[in-house]
């Protein structure tokens, strides 16, 4: 079976764990990339390239208890791949999101992207897949999503998602990531770092976030 760091994923393909067969994700994924399903894929739920992989927690993962901390934890302590970890954040779920927060980017280290639902997911994967295909064709070795560099900013995905901060539009995004080069730094910058670039309030809505 397919483990993680084990498989090959073809030039603008993405290979799916074969439990998201006819789930919306999938159905909506049909069309916009290349989706071919495997069985014994693991701990994780998409390989995007041979590097990056994503990790999904739906709500019901969130609500059922504490088996999604475990399989994170697992995925970090076994695997070399850049792991992204997409989040379901509904009403329901909302009040576990801090939690998460805390253990997916402050203790292992790792890119959280939250999403409403399978449709906003499917999208984001979408976006995902034509950066790593960026990435795969300039044959880097490290983690996009980590990595300080010019053209990162260029990213629509990365870009974005600081967007969808509370008080942040396109031109504090462009800012902070100039600032700070990636997400995963944006999330453990102090409110003093965050203040030196777009002010107290905002800073302490960012922090808040």
């Amino acid at each position: 079976p397919a483990t993680a760091g084990a498989v090959v994923v073809p030039y603008g393909h993405v290979i799916g764990n074969g439990k998201w067969r006819g789930s919306e994700i999938a159905r909506r994924l049909q069309g916009k990339i290349r989706l071919v399903f495997e069985d014994g894929l693991g701990l994780v739920d998409f390989h995007l390239s041979n590097r990056t992989c994503i990790l999904y927690v739906s709500e019901a993962d969130l609500v059922a208890g504490d088996e999604f901390k475990r399989r994170l934890v697992r995925f970090r302590n076994t695997s070399s791949l850049g792991g992204i970890v997409i989040v379901e954040k509904t009403q329901i779920s909302d009040q576990y999101f801090v939690a998460v927060q805390k253990l997916v980017v402050l203790e292992l280290g790792m890119v959280l992207l939250p999403v409403a639902n399978q449709g906003e997911a499917s999208q984001l994967i979408t976006q995902l897949v034509s950066c790593c295909v960026r990435e795969q064709s300039k044959d880097h070795n490290s983690n996009p999503f980590l990595r300080k560099q010019c053209s990162q900013l260029a990213e629509p995905s990365v870009f974005r998602t600081v967007q969808q901060i509370p008080g942040v539009g396109k031109t504090k995004a462009l800012l902070l990531l100039q600032q700070f080069g990636s997400i995963h730094r944006l999330c453990n910058a102090s409110v003093e770092e965050l203040e030196l670039v777009v002010g107290q309030t905002v800073a302490q809505q960012i922090h808040s976030f």
